[in-house]
């Protein structure tokens, strides 16, 4: 039995990502009858609950470009840490290139006071409650967004990577140095 397919409707897979359109550029490269132009596309994508990643991709069509840059997102996601009250854990200073961008926690009710690619990289990531601000004097998208992803990347460094002088008093850190030569080492 056949399925009338008129009869039912179109349903596209919704992806558990939402995405942002950043920049688009037109770029052209120079051949033997003049000059080609394809488009730039950056784009951010994230599920509002910690996983955040941008993607840049160039195609013939704005549209084709879009897709191509949100398939490198996919492939270059983060997980952020986010507090229970919506911010993250300390301030966090990162550098891109010629970007420079400081994210600071804020307290609950705050929102997010940011602009532009700073702003579009900590809302997909789901921080509601955060300061953000762009240090240097670049105003280009593409590398204000990866200064951003880089901030939020070294929240998830110091949180794994706990260093031994670190150590609370309560604790003690575990030997670090190998044991001299000639005696073995004891288990």
């Amino acid at each position: 039995m056949r399925r009338d397919r008129r009869s039912q409707p179109r349903h596209q897979e919704r992806s558990e990502f939402d995405r942002k359109l950043l920049d688009v550029r037109r770029v052209a490269r120079v051949v033997a009858g003049g000059r080609r132009f394809s488009f730039r596309a950056t784009v951010v994508i994230g599920n509002r609950r910690g996983k955040v990643g941008v993607g840049v991709a160039k195609g013939q069509d704005v549209s084709i470009a879009q897709e191509k840059a949100v398939a490198r997102a996919r492939k270059g996601i983060i997980l952020v840490p986010i507090t229970k009250d919506g911010s993250i854990a300390h301030e966090v200073r990162a550098k891109y290139a010629a970007a420079r961008v400081i994210l600071r926690p804020r307290p609950v009710g705050s929102g997010i006071i940011a602009g532009g690619a700073v702003r579009a990289v900590v809302e997909l990531a789901g921080i509601t409650n955060c300061s953000g601000k762009i240090v240097s004097r670049t105003p280009n998208k593409l590398t204000n967004a990866m200064a951003t992803l880089e901030a939020l990347a070294e929240l998830t460094k110091g949180r794994a990577v706990r260093s031994p002088a670190a150590a609370r008093p309560d604790e003690t850190p575990t030997q670090t140095t190998p044991p001299p030569a000639g005696e073995p080492a004891s288990a």
